[in-house]
């Protein structure tokens, strides 16, 4: 976590673009401490997040100089690209960069398909719905003082992912065997963190005006309470500092704006009479498809069933079901992922009766390789056996043990 020294105040609305020292700095910081790719062990792919147009621009041209010092002949002005809504093609590229193949692939290992981009600087066209499992940075460039936004920014490096995948040569990728995605570094400039940890109201109730009549004036919207600048402008003539640096682990609890936003579900829920009524009645898979389809994914609250499951910070995907239980009392805790494989395999075994007690052990590492791996599921369907052989995850020798 990165927090900049008053010199860089956060502003509402921020309407003038930092100084040059301000965004060197920012863009110094991220290189030095941003996680690296475990393959090709070059800077992780990135999402900066910008001010405005002008201001990614910028920080693109900062990033692709630093780059050319800290990576000599490797990137030639490809290092970072600006991906906003002026920029043609923007939405191709971010495609691209999912894809990993915006400006080209394995820059650094001709075997390894990751993109030779490294950074993509946006303001906002990169957060909801933007899937990229492979993100190891985000840098918040900007303040952010909307809850909503906030989840879908650092949303977008939650996903898990296993970077052997990409490794396209058989013997590279049984040398580096898994390197599977257990963090991601959230550069926080202005604090962001610590405001919706510690000083954001949760509580805080904003009324709706009431729709007035034909020819009734509108009532004007309440000013939102929060830092601001008068006149949109803030003139620093101090020097540029970081204020402090440290790196803070967030654990499995999650950050508080995720708890809040899962309570708040549970609340809306739990005041709804239709569900509440099916619940009471047992009918569970009603009860599921009315959320489904009256709660989720509506502009009031925009609740998403993958948001929920990042802010519940479980180790698998939870179902809506389980999710409901939980609202409802009915579970205390979402069972872990080895915990809910077990429970699953003792039921696989009570019904397909093995032979031999012996065979159990195999059959576990088998049945739980298959339900948790797309990759060994894939070649289990497809009888193409002779794949296990380079699998680190599930092999040849593990596969003939299984009866």
């Amino acid at each position: 976590m990165a927090r900049s020294c008053p010199g860089t105040t956060t502003a509402r609305p921020l309407l003038t673009i930092f100084a040059e020292a301000t965004n060197m700095l920012f863009c110094k910081t991220f290189l030095e401490n941003a996680l690296r790719d475990p393959i090709s062990g070059e800077i992780g792919k990135s999402i900066v997040f910008a001010v405005s147009q002008n201001h990614a621009a910028k920080l693109a041209q900062i990033l692709n100089q630093m780059a050319d010092r800290i990576f000599p002949g490797r990137y030639h002005s490809d290092f970072a690209v600006q991906v906003t809504s002026l920029i043609d093609g923007a939405q191709q590229m971010a495609v691209n960069f999912a894809n990993n193949n915006l400006l080209g692939n394995g820059n650094f290992l001709p075997a390894y398909k990751t993109s030779k981009a490294r950074v993509c600087v946006t303001v906002g066209m990169m957060t909801t719905g933007y899937d990229c499992p492979d993100i190891l940075n985000l840098a918040l460039m900007r303040p952010i003082f909307s809850p909503t936004d906030f989840i879908q920014m650092k949303g977008r490096g939650t996903r898990g992912h296993n970077f052997t995948d990409e490794v396209r040569d058989d013997t590279l990728r049984s040398q580096y065997g898994p390197q599977q995605k257990t963090a991601y570094k959230l550069f926080d400039f202005f604090a962001t963190c610590e405001y919706f940890e510690e000083e954001f109201d949760y509580d805080q109730f904003i009324p709706l005006p009431m729709p007035g009549g034909p020819g009734e004036p509108k009532p004007r919207p309440q000013p939102v309470p929060g830092p601001f600048v008068p006149d949109g402008a803030y003139v620093h003539t101090g020097d540029d500092i970081l204020a402090t640096l440290e790196v803070q682990t967030i654990g499995p609890e999650g950050m508080r704006i995720d708890r809040e936003f899962f309570v708040r579900f549970e609340d809306v829920v739990r005041q709804n009479p239709v569900v509440v009524a099916k619940v009471n009645a047992g009918e569970w898979q009603q009860a599921v498809e009315y959320v489904a389809h009256e709660v989720l994914d509506k502009p009031e609250e925009f609740f998403t069933l993958e948001k929920l499951r990042r802010a519940a910070a479980a180790d698998r995907r939870l179902s809506l079901r389980e999710i409901l239980e939980k609202t409802f009392g009915l579970i205390t805790r979402f069972k872990t992922k080895d915990e809910w494989l077990d429970e699953e395999f003792a039921k696989f075994v009570a019904d397909r009766k093995p032979p031999e007690d012996e065979a159990i052990p195999a059959l576990r590492n088998y049945f739980k390789a298959y339900v948790s791996n797309g990759q060994i599921r894939q070649i289990i369907d497809s009888r193409h056996y002779t794949d296990l052989a380079t699998s680190p995850a599930f092999s040849t020798l593990d596969f003939r043990a299984v009866p």
